[in-house]
């Protein structure tokens, strides 16, 4: 009974946050450009599936969030894993990779766009900056988590370096590599999303963009609920990787 009322909590919550909504909305008087009603939202959201637009928009989103955190999750995990096996390599790079996340994406994104262009590549490659940095942590965290005498075993078997990799060090690190990817799942949205508002003739970004010039708020919601969307779905793939690929800690534990 109480695993039952857990599921239904959630969704029960996004109703009386959408009662709410439409009580605020009617008791206010706010005009519609200001805060529109949660019905003309839906009219939007039904207008732009209809004419396809909202499809299209999301599907280039999609395609740049795939992209970039691809590239953000390989580069930062073949990097992290370097790092974890050099200590001077880390002293090396250690100031830089700070820096990068001392300085917001927000404001060298313009410059990356001028220097990769207005096209899909500059969109991936601020979506894999932003994604970068917690994968990368968390791959040094997980491999360096890997317990000594657990090398000394494999060493006393004469695994192979790959037989260590893959049989010790990628299972052992994977759960603190999952907890990167969870939040990355998530920040590749808002990577993409930084580089539409930039400069994007197609995008949710784009959307946001046309909605605010516009004053039609409500496709500005339609967009952020898209937004949502994406990177609920994102994590929630994320959680099912992880139970995939760590049954064996359900087993043991």
């Amino acid at each position: 009974m109480k695993t039952l009322l857990s599921r239904w909590l959630g969704l029960f919550s996004i109703i009386l946050g959408i009662f709410a909504w439409e009580v605020f909305v009617r008791l206010s008087g706010l005009p519609r450009f200001i805060l529109p009603s949660p019905m003309d939202v839906w009219k939007r959201l039904l207008e732009s599936i209809a004419d396809g637009s909202l499809l299209y928009h999301t599907g280039v989103t999609l395609l740049e969030v795939t992209l970039g955190l691809l590239v953000g999750v390989i580069s930062a995990t073949v990097l992290g894993y370097v790092i974890a096996k050099s200590r001077a390599l880390e002293k090396i790079l250690a100031p830089y990779l700070v820096a990068s996340q001392a300085i917001p994406i927000v404001a060298i994104a313009p410059l990356l766009v001028i220097w990769l262009g207005y096209g899909i590549l500059s969109k991936v490659i601020i979506c894999a900056l932003i994604v970068f940095f917690p994968v990368l942590v968390n791959t040094v965290v997980g491999v360096r988590a890997v317990p000594p005498a657990l090398y000394d075993m494999m060493n006393s078997l004469r695994a192979s370096r790959w037989q260590v990799i893959s049989k010790l060090e990628a299972p052992a690190s994977m759960p603190v590599l999952f907890g990167g990817l969870r939040v990355g799942a998530t920040l590749s949205v808002i990577g993409a999303i930084v580089g539409e508002l930039v400069d994007a003739r197609a995008g949710l970004g784009f959307l946001l963009k046309v909605g605010d010039f516009q004053y039609d708020t409500s496709m500005v919601f339609v967009a952020v609920i898209m937004l949502v969307v994406l990177a609920l779905s994102l994590y929630g793939i994320v959680i099912l990787l992880e139970k995939r690929y760590l049954k064996w800690q359900q087993t043991t534990s």
